[in-house]
Parts: structure tokens; C-alpha cells; sequence
């Protein structure tokens, strides 16, 4: 695990091969101490958010992407009311190489970029992304996309379709929504850096409000994330064989055919645990990152 805050000792191995070393840590997920909080205000997701910029600025820094980002992998270091957060789960991640590109359909559906699931060659944007969905929930306790049906959640994804709904943003600054806007942008171009939002007013200056939003927010993370589909990997195994099965291989891919993308990135029986990401199955050729995953709490 990554400490938000701090660096990776000693872990760069060579220019192609990174162990992340772990750490045992105590103070739980993320959420959970935000429903357990008796007060937490706007001000207090932007110093979160900044924990996780701050951190991954530092990984793409190195040429390390996470490829899945989400609250669910960011646990509090020990159970102190300052306690640093920290970024677990180094499963997917991988080292950017000039000589090849970033392409395998992996994360978790809720948070993953829209140039994912389109199967376009991807890069560290898609941490961004993430991040401005994660900044999203801080604020209202709900995904921006949500649908019980795959194929119409990744619709939604592909469009950037979310919205700031009424009553749970009527309290929420206009320049939070304008940092989600920059981080959730569907052009990965246009798409700000992790250095670019953590210049942002929200994050570096004083527009974070003070008042407390502790109540809409816990209950609407106790009524949202109980699913357990929010925290599930999809299985790019499961998802090649899929295309396969709907003869949507490389010859249509190399004709520029349009592809569902329900169709593609739907989880499927079979093969490793469905819904699942296997890691090892999401691996593109090129140099890997060498993860130590970290202990069981």
C-alpha cells in the first residue's frame, strides 16, 4: 500500500520492473468513517481528495497507472481522527512504456473512464476520471452512474451522463461541481492532470464550504454501497470471451464497426469467479509492475 502522503521507499527495481511495499493498517475503509463521523463538511472531502491527488500525482509521476481507483481502496492508515489515508490494491496497476499502449478493459464499472470502455488505447487520465468520481460520492453519497443493467450503465459512461441532482448538490459549492467537471471531462485530452486539479480553488484555495452535510451524505452511502456490484472488478477474460462469442474480434475492430458497448464489457459465467478480475488476466505485453498485495486486516 502507498501512503497518500508520502513516498515509495526504495521500490524502483529497475526502469521496467516496481514492487510496492505494504504496510499493515488499521483504521478502516473510507466510507465507514464517514458514516461514523457526527460531522463532515465539503472542506473535509476536498482535503481527502487531496490525499489521493497528491499520491497519485506521485505514481504517474513514476509512469504508474492504478487502472482502479476507488473508495473502497483507500483505507485509513490507523484509527487516529488525523489518520493519513492510504491507496491499497496495486492489482491492475501498470507501468506506462513508450513502445506500447494501455488497452485491457479492467477496473470496476462505476469508476472507470469512458475511453475504457470504448476499447480506445488509454493512459493515466483514467486515474483522473476516478478520482472525479470518487470526489462525486464524497459530496452526495451516490454514483454519478448507476443502472442495474451493465449494457445502460456503460451508456451512461460513454456519454459523460451525470448530473448534479436536486436536493443532494443544493448545498454543494459551484466550484466543487466545477472541479468534477474538469476530473469527470470525456475527453481524456481535456481531461485535467492530477497537478491541474490540485491547483484548482477546491482543492489549493478556500471555496471548500464549512457546512455540514454529514447527514444526506451517510445516508445515502448506507442506501448506495451496499450493493455489491460497486466493489467488483469485471474479468477481461470474461469480457474477450465474450467478444468472441459475439464475433466482435480484431477482424470488425480493424474495421472500425461499432461495438456495443454492453456487449463488451458485460461479465459473463465461466472461466474465473464472473465479475471478477482474475489480475493476471489483465495484462497487456510490455514491462508489469511486481505488486505485493497487502495482508489481510
Amino acid at each position: 500500500m502507498l501512503p497518500l502522503l508520502s513516498h515509495l521507499p526504495c521500490c524502483l527495481h529497475s526502469l521496467s520492473h516496481m514492487s510496492v511495499p505494504r504496510c499493515r493498517v488499521s483504521g478502516g475503509e473510507l466510507f465507514d468513517r464517514i458514516v461514523e463521523k457526527g460531522f463532515y463538511t465539503e472542506r473535509d472531502a476536498s482535503r481527502l481528495i487531496f490525499q489521493v491527488l497528491d499520491a497519485v500525482k506521485y505514481l504517474h509521476d513514476l509512469g504508474i497507472v492504478h487502472r482502479d481507483l476507488k473508495p473502497e481502496n483507500l483505507l485509513y492508515y490507523s484509527l487516529d481522527e488525523d489518520s493519513k489515508i492510504m491507496i491499497s490494491d496495486f492489482g491492475l496497476s501498470k507501468m506506462e512504456d513508450p513502445s506500447s499502449v494501455l488497452s485491457t478493459a479492467c477496473g470496476t464499472p462505476g469508476y472507470v473512464a469512458p475511453e475504457v470502455l470504448a476499447q480506445k488505447p488509454y493512459s493515466k487520465a483514467v486515474d483522473c476520471w476516478s478520482i472525479g468520481v470518487i470526489a462525486y460520492i464524497l459530496l452526495c453519497g451516490y454514483p454519478p452512474f448507476y443502472d442495474e443493467n451493465d449494457a445502460k450503465l456503460f451508456e451512461q459512461i460513454l456519454k459523460a451522463e451525470y448530473e448534479f441532482d436536486s436536493p443532494y448538490w443544493d448545498d454543494i459549492s459551484d466550484s466543487a461541481k466545477d472541479f468534477i467537471r474538469h476530473l469527470m471531462e470525456k475527453d481524456p485530452e481535456k481531461r485535467f492532470t492530477c497537478e491541474q486539479a490540485l491547483q484548482h480553488p477546491w482543492i489549493a484555495g478556500d471555496t471548500a464550504l464549512d457546512k455540514n452535510i454529514h447527514q444526506s451524505v451517510s445516508e445515502q452511502i448506507k442506501k448506495n454501497f451496499a450493493k455489491s456490484k460497486w466493489k467488483q472488478a469485471f474479468n477481461a477474460t470474461a469480457v474477450v470471451r465474450h467478444m468472441r462469442k459475439l464475433q466482435l474480434g480484431t477482424s470488425q475492430e480493424g474495421q472500425g464497426q461499432p461495438v456495443s458497448p454492453g456487449e463488451l464489457l458485460t461479465p459473463t459465467a465461466g472461466g474465473p469467479v464472473a465479475g471478477y478480475c482474475c489480475r493476471d488476466c489483465c495484462v497487456e505485453p510490455g514491462p508489469e509492475l511486481l505488486p505485493t498485495l497487502p495482508p489481510q486486516l
